[in-house]
């Protein structure tokens, strides 16, 4: 059967997808449209497995607060001209308007809900790979459930977002202050006492290595400084043939620096005091506990020095997070 410009609209409009590849998924389908239309959200498919291995760096991040839940989605896409569609807002809007009726427990819960059209929003995410050629990617989702719950998007680039729940309602500037204290600092957790203990260790193991570095260096520098020779010079073997060559350093000091190194340096590392690696690990731990995790922050929205956790008790002795979710495109 011949196909009109009519039946190539009317498919567009149904699909979104581009003219002609309207017009040739009607075709194939010998103008069935229901066939035309899985003609082209196989088409979506495909184009999705070709491009899987691309990065999704642009997209947008969409809030919605309701009831006492907020949700947080994040749609992923390849290139700020195709995350500045229309299309591609729209779509970004309608998932985070499904995610906020339906409130998933994860994101796979969220791919199996279905879109207003029948379809689940994962089949939405491909049939949108399919109409721009590029790779499009649920990146994330988030839910908070409490009794006062708070969102921010960055208005200029919209790639940036965080969801704040407290127990109970708080003043307009004190909700916004933290809620963008959580999307520009990224805290790890809320507290200390919550941070994952995978994290902690790692964290602990990280200062422990550190420290122990340091104290063995500090012995090398000091006996390298009594016999003359700047530590600076023979701080790699690079820098040490480097520094021959410019007449900085001659051989004699440079294999007196190597046995210097390799003797001071194990004898230190042997003789370190336990106690001491893991006092100043654990200052370092506390240091990391102070940066990382929100109620210890230092709080970003005010002149005065206050931890996040202060500023609240400042505002409302009685109020508190329970929770916060962030996403950015751009971490």
């Amino acid at each position: 059967m011949a196909i009109t410009a009519a039946d190539v609209m009317k498919l567009r409009k149904m699909t979104s997808a581009g003219m002609m590849d309207c017009k040739k998924a009607l075709e194939e389908a010998a103008g069935d449209f229901e066939k035309a239309i899985g003609i082209i959200r196989e088409k979506g498919k495909l184009v999705a497995a070709k491009r899987a291995d691309r990065e999704t760096t642009e997209g947008a991040v969409k809030a919605r607060i309701s009831g006492g839940k907020g949700i947080l989605v994040c749609l992923g896409c390849e290139t700020d001209f195709v995350s500045r569609n229309a299309d591609f807002q729209a779509l970004a809007e309608a998932i985070a308007d499904v995610a906020i009726a339906s409130c998933p427990a994860d994101l796979e819960g969220l791919k199996a809900c279905k879109m207003a059209d029948g379809y689940t929003v994962a089949e939405a995410v491909e049939a949108q790979t399919g109409k721009t050629g590029e790779k499009h990617v649920l990146v994330g989702y988030a839910l908070v459930e409490a009794p006062f719950v708070v969102e921010y998007i960055h208005k200029i680039n919209g790639k940036l977002g965080a969801l704040v729940g407290f127990n109970k309602p708080v003043p307009a500037e004190l909700a916004k202050g933290v809620v963008m204290q959580v999307a520009s600092m990224n805290p790890v957790s809320l507290s200390k006492e919550d941070c994952p203990q995978a994290t902690i260790d790692n964290e602990l193991a990280v200062a422990v290595q550190k420290t122990r570095e340091e104290l063995v260096q500090k012995a090398v520098d000091a006996a390298l400084k009594k016999v003359g020779i700047n530590p600076n010079l023979v701080d790699s073997e690079d820098h040490i043939e480097s520094n021959i060559a410019k007449k900085w350093l001659t051989e004699e000091q440079a294999v007196q620096a190597r046995e210097i190194i390799k003797t001071v340096g194990a004898e230190k590392a042997a003789s370190l005091s336990e106690q001491m690696v893991q006092g100043i690990a654990n200052g370092r731990l506390a240091k990391f506990f102070k940066e990382q995790t929100l109620l210890e922050q230092d709080y970003q929205m005010s002149d005065e020095k206050m931890t996040v956790a202060q500023a609240i008790a400042a505002v409302d002795p009685e109020a508190k997070v329970v929770a916060f979710k962030r996403f950015s495109l751009n971490d």
